[in-house]
């Protein structure tokens, strides 16, 4: 059975401020948690209009004080933006925090454009000259306590100490990901919005090539998409009207955020229906059942166990709506003793 799960981007459409934007992602930890999704994610992306992700550690800790069963996590890190040590330390202390719930997902990628990334990492060398293998095996000698002897960190710890480090998962979009994956036992989780086409054979080729480790002794992957469920059309072609025009901004560089009444707009003119066609393969849209159909035989072809739903929608609750409306899809269970939201 395939297992069901949430990634959020943390939308924050024109006209919603950041403080509207974050409750509602701890309402869709709440929401995803009452409905029995296996856990939910939240992205890191930096100057990216209508998104308020910056800081997916932070939304973890709201979002796991919010809900008591259900696994929170990042979707990811993207860490050549952070030191291991700091990593490490954020996600112990997540971890002392909200024990066995924690997920830390670990990207290779900026989450913005170049510009920023130098920004955030401080110069354009630590962009260009990036060794993901050696800040990837130094976070994991923090989360384990185990750095060789011969370390230049050997004596420096990643406070709190806990009984088991958060779970890893690798994230990718690339057989890079997918490889280092596979080679050092680790859950692996594809990006099908950013390459459709390589989702099946790369999420095939890790689970063939994985090697067992402490972390996984068996390959685990989940595959993340573009998905929205709706009972009437409308709303589903609204949803793909957005995310078509807002990533085709997003694109070209410009630093709009995108309302849906702009994508109403945009469904009307001539251009949207050739760009609905190539978005086709990006955004799986649709009654229930369509939606349930596409995303079972997705994960059927790549042997995923896994498919994380990600719901852009301006409107929250035709957001909702779609989360209720997959659950009842995928048969889920609601998890026991979710208590109440707070926010």
């Amino acid at each position: 059975m395939v297992q069901l799960s949430v990634l959020d981007h943390v939308l924050m459409p024109p006209g919603v401020g950041a403080h509207e934007a974050l409750n509602e992602a701890v309402e869709s930890a709440v929401l995803a948690e009452s409905l029995g999704y296996e856990r939910i994610w939240f992205s890191e992306h930096h100057n990216a209009a209508g998104l308020a992700c910056t800081a997916p550690e932070l939304i973890i800790a709201r979002a796991a004080a919010a809900t008591g069963a259900i696994r929170v996590g990042a979707g990811g890190i993207m860490l050549p933006n952070h030191a291991p040590l700091k990593v490490a330390e954020l996600f112990n202390t997540l971890e002392a925090m909200y024990p066995g719930r924690i997920d830390l997902g670990l990207g290779r990628a900026p989450g913005t454009d170049g510009r920023t990334a130098t920004a955030l990492r401080g110069s354009r060398e630590a962009v260009v000259d990036v060794d993901f293998a050696a800040m990837a095996a130094d976070l994991f000698g923090f989360l384990d306590g185990d750095l060789p002897d011969d370390h230049p960190f050997a004596r420096v710890r990643a406070d709190p100490a806990v009984p088991a480090p958060p779970r890893v998962w690798m994230l990718g979009s690339s057989e890079h990901g997918s490889a280092y994956a596979a080679a050092h036992g680790l859950p692996f989780c594809f990006a099908h919005q950013i390459d459709p086409d390589y989702a099946v054979p790369l999420l095939r080729r890790y689970r063939d090539a994985f090697r067992p480790s402490a972390r996984a002794a068996a390959p685990y992957s989940s595959v993340s998409v573009i998905a929205f469920a709706a009972e009437d059309p409308e709303p589903a072609e609204d949803f793909t009207a957005f995310w078509s025009l807002h990533t085709a901004r997003a694109r070209s560089g410009e630093r709009v955020a995108t309302s849906l009444g702009q994508a109403r707009e945009f469904r009307s003119g001539p251009g949207y229906a050739a760009t609905a066609r190539a978005a086709a393969d990006r955004i799986v849209a649709g009654t229930p059942e369509q939606v349930g159909r596409r995303l079972r035989a997705l994960a059927e072809q790549a042997h995923a166990d896994e498919v994380l739903v990600a719901t852009p929608m301006p409107d929250g609750a035709a957001r909702r709506r779609s989360f209720e409306l997959l659950a009842a899809e995928f048969g889920l269970t609601p998890h026991r003793e979710a208590p109440a939201s707070r926010y």
